[in-house]
């Protein structure tokens, strides 16, 4: 008779299993993606909304930012495990191994491609090609390299809005380049607050970040105050370009105030609280920013 304890055992090793394989892709930060993907769809929509077009191309930008995600842990998977954050990866805590991380992410990726490449067009798989290649090729080596990586990282971060509209509407346009100038900005105070919390973690896994390399913040703090700065006519340029009225530029102009408000404030005393404001405010700001384009659009 087979011990029926076993069967548990059993599920409970599908499920994690099942569990390390989604985490690899990252599922907090890919909503992001999702959502922003989905907006640069909508907006960009000429006459009227294609929903088959929409969900297949947002599916297969996702997938694509998946399967990038993927193969990012498994280049990352020593520095990974240094850190406080992150150790308990699949890859990092060996839960899978790199042969299985690397078919299944590279699987992923390819679905992607071709689901965006039959769902809408040649220029938005081109486009999500290059995200994939930008984000892992290019960024995720110069990570452990240089401070730059972070300005060259929130490139491929900034593209799914500029995929989704060129998805929609066909053509890369100047509404599709502020899109991707709106996230590729904001990235830099969110993640210049992200840095300095965790800079213990970043300094043990000996990535250059700027908290890293200087310790004092002043640095980390003159950075996001001159993004956020630049956030204000990125975040505007929507109504100019007749995307959106007046209670979108309102709120627009507001928010990246306050963005910029916090950030001065961390500089002026740099320490966890203040850049945790800082974050929280960022990961707000966004969200409501694309809430406001699609009603007032």
């Amino acid at each position: 008779m087979k011990d029926a304890t076993a069967y548990p055992l059993i599920v409970t090793s599908t499920h994690q299993r099942f569990a390390d394989f989604v985490a690899l892709t990252k599922p907090r930060l890919n909503l992001l993606v999702v959502v922003t993907a989905a907006v640069g769809y909508y907006l960009g929509a000429v006459t009227h909304l294609h929903l088959a077009g929409l969900a297949g191309s947002v599916l297969g930008i996702a997938l694509v930012a998946g399967g990038a995600a993927g193969l990012n842990q498994i280049y990352e998977r020593h520095t990974d495990s240094l850190m406080w954050r992150t150790r308990m990866r699949p890859l990092a805590a060996e839960r899978l191994t790199p042969s299985e991380a690397t078919i299944f992410s590279l699987g992923l990726a390819a679905i992607g491609l071709v689901l965006v490449a039959v769902f809408s067009n040649l220029l938005a798989t081109l486009l999500a090609l290059t995200t994939l290649l930008s984000y892992n090729v290019v960024y995720t080596p110069m990570k452990r390299r240089s401070q730059m990586a972070t300005l060259v990282g929130a490139v491929p971060g900034a593209l799914p809005p500029m995929i989704g509209w060129v998805a929609g509407h066909g053509a890369l346009t100047s509404e599709a380049w502020a899109l991707f100038a709106i996230v590729f900005i904001w990235q830099i105070p969110h993640f210049m607050a992200i840095a300095w919390l965790y800079r213990d973690d970043f300094t043990r896994a000996g990535f250059p970040l700027l908290p890293v390399v200087s310790p004092d913040g002043r640095s980390t703090a003159r950075l996001a105050i001159l993004f956020s700065i630049a956030l204000v006519p990125a975040s505007v340029a929507p109504y100019f370009l007749e995307m959106s009225g007046a209670i979108y530029f309102a709120g627009a102009v507001m928010g990246s105030v306050a963005m910029l408000a916090l950030a001065i404030w961390f500089a002026l005393e740099r320490n966890d609280k203040r850049a945790r404001l800082l974050f929280l405010a960022s990961i707000t700001y966004l969200p409501l920013l694309w809430i406001l384009l699609l009603v007032d659009r």
